[in-house]
């Protein structure tokens, strides 16, 4: 673990946040800088990948699952591109 960039700095505790309610992923953010956030919704249930910035504040560790919009897709390779796509666009490098 010693070897991966920034091993060691995440917090122990996550949170589920759904991408269907990007208004509160700033606050929560602030309130857990270091925890994994899984940020389900986007796609079938609604979320807008690009609006989920907040939650990659401080290169923060998220998970962006969106398995009904892939899966269900009559393209889902192109799918599975362009949310990987959306969510590089917004996440700090």
């Amino acid at each position: 673990a010693d070897r991966l960039p920034g091993a060691g700095t995440m917090s122990g505790v996550g949170a589920v946040v759904g991408a269907t309610e990007p208004r509160f992923l700033a606050r929560l953010r602030e309130l857990m800088p270091r925890a994994i956030f899984l940020v389900p919704g986007v796609g079938a249930q609604g979320g807008d990948a690009e609006l989920l910035g907040e939650a990659f504040a401080g290169a923060a560790s998220v998970l962006v699952p969106a398995s009904r919009s892939i899966a269900g897709s009559a393209d889902p390779g192109g799918a599975a591109e362009d949310l990987r796509a959306a969510v590089w666009a917004i996440a700090p490098s």
